[in-house]
């Protein structure tokens, strides 16, 4: 069953992040809590920063994907960041990965949101099938960037 998570899944989507985070090897990169999850999914005051959907067998949590809204100044409307999809080893080449990436697609032609973007590790070749056969192409002009730690902490000092 794929569904949307509700503020008792925190403990069980953070132990598939950390999952996921010894699979792309950087286990210690992995700090969220649960406070930090349900501030982001479940905030007190004002909007969610960030949804999650769970996959559910026989009443466990075992896979989940983690998004947040973009924008595209090109389109001008907002767009779905899909951060982490996961499935537990034991549940891979079930379809549930492909499941929870068409619940995705549903909300983004729902509301029309014309893009679902994604980072994979170039090296992630089951991932990379899997987003291949769902009709998903590579950006090859593309290259991510990240500012962290002291040079963020540097740059927004300049100001």
């Amino acid at each position: 069953m794929i569904r949307e998570a509700t503020e008792q899944d925190i403990p069980a989507i953070l132990d598939l992040v950390r999952e996921l985070a010894e699979y792309e090897k950087e286990p210690e990169s992995a700090v969220g809590t649960v406070d930090s999850y349900r501030a982001a999914l479940f905030p007190e005051q004002g909007s969610p920063t960030v949804w999650a959907h769970v996959a559910e067998v026989d009443g466990r949590v075992i896979g989940i994907a983690v998004w947040f809204l973009t924008f595209s100044t090109w389109t001008g409307r907002n767009g779905l960041w899909l951060e982490d999809l996961y499935v537990s080893p034991a549940h891979r080449g079930s379809g549930i990965g492909r499941r929870l990436m068409a619940t995705l697609a549903r909300i983004c032609t729902e509301r029309g949101y014309p893009r679902m973007e994604w980072t994979v590790l170039n090296w992630n070749t089951p991932a990379i099938e899997v987003y291949r056969h769902v009709g998903a192409a590579p950006l090859e002009e593309w290259t991510t960037q990240r500012l962290t730690g002291d040079a963020l902490t540097a740059l927004g000092a300049d100001e």
